[in-house]
């Protein structure tokens, strides 16, 4: 008999005492991975535009010329002071929570979105480059439950110049789809669950009035009705507003709380693109 192993037996003998990581662990590493990735992806990104020649060694390349003193630089990322302020808002603002993300679709309202994929259409969202987005809540005294408790979200989005300006050019063609359209599905009722119906209508009712471009988009829905009795379940709703606002390569996304109208949506819509000029390339 042989003393001396083949290589298959060594290899066989090896992975014996070899640990293999549990379900759990492997998921737990495969998280700060993925994290690790979200922070070089910012990193890369934000030193995109700096030169070459600038990080180079001393000595290897002449020194770049310095910028015009009028020359603005460019700006990446979306800090807080381009969102709307409470100060914007003519009721007291009791919360405010705000995220960033990156290359994010500038979803207008999912609503819309469904509409067009349940005809077989994409939904039509431009991607972003950066983005933040905040929810302003009502203040209340303490212990005092209120429903309508959102006052305004806010999704800021930068873009590159060409999907910016993309994203009003295609308002008209994006809306088209859902100007009449029957939506289909079951409904919760005190009887139970119901097969209902709801007609959307879906416009761009006003342009124009902020920022370098600005929109108001209405969705006029009329309550459910029930398919097997015809009956109306309930009184029709108000309709579903929401303003986009672009100043440069920034593009914003203004819904209101329930009890908002068209007209505090306008001023918001406003005083946001005026804050925006903070984070606008070019600058305001």
């Amino acid at each position: 008999m042989r003393d001396d192993p083949t290589f298959v037996e060594q290899i066989q003998r090896d992975l014996q005492d070899v640990r293999w990581l549990g379900p759990e662990e492997i998921r737990s590493r495969a998280r700060r991975r993925s994290q690790r990735r979200i922070v070089v992806a910012t990193v890369v990104l934000a030193l995109a535009g700096v030169s070459a020649a600038a990080v180079a060694a001393p000595g290897t390349f002449p020194s770049p010329a310095l910028p015009a003193a009028s020359a603005s630089p460019t700006r990446s990322e979306i800090t807080t002071d381009a969102l709307l302020q409470p100060a914007d808002l003519a009721q007291p603002v009791g919360v405010q929570l705000s995220q960033s993300g990156l290359g994010e679709p500038v979803r207008l309202e999912d609503m819309l979105g469904y509409c067009r994929t349940s005809q077989a259409l994409p939904e039509g969202w431009q991607i972003s480059r950066w983005s933040r987005s905040q929810t302003l809540l009502r203040e209340h005294p303490p212990r005092v439950q209120v429903n309508k408790h959102v006052l305004v979200t806010q999704d800021l989005f930068r873009l590159t110049p060409e999907a910016a300006t993309q994203v009003f050019a295609s308002l008209d063609d994006l809306v088209a789809p859902c100007a009449e359209w029957l939506n289909v599905g079951p409904i919760m009722t005190a009887q139970g669950t119901r097969t209902g119906e709801v007609l959307h209508r879906w416009s761009v009712v006003q342009r124009g009035f902020a920022g370098d471009d600005a929109a108001i988009l209405r969705d006029s829905l009329t309550a459910a009705r029930d398919l097997e009795t015809g009956q109306p379940l309930g009184e029709d709703p108000s309709p579903i507003l929401l303003a986009v606002v672009r100043v440069g390569d920034t593009v914003s996304v203004l819904r209101l709380g329930d009890d908002g109208t068209e007209a505090e949506l306008v001023q918001l819509a406003v005083a946001a693109a005026a804050r925006m000029c903070a984070a606008a390339n070019p600058p305001c």
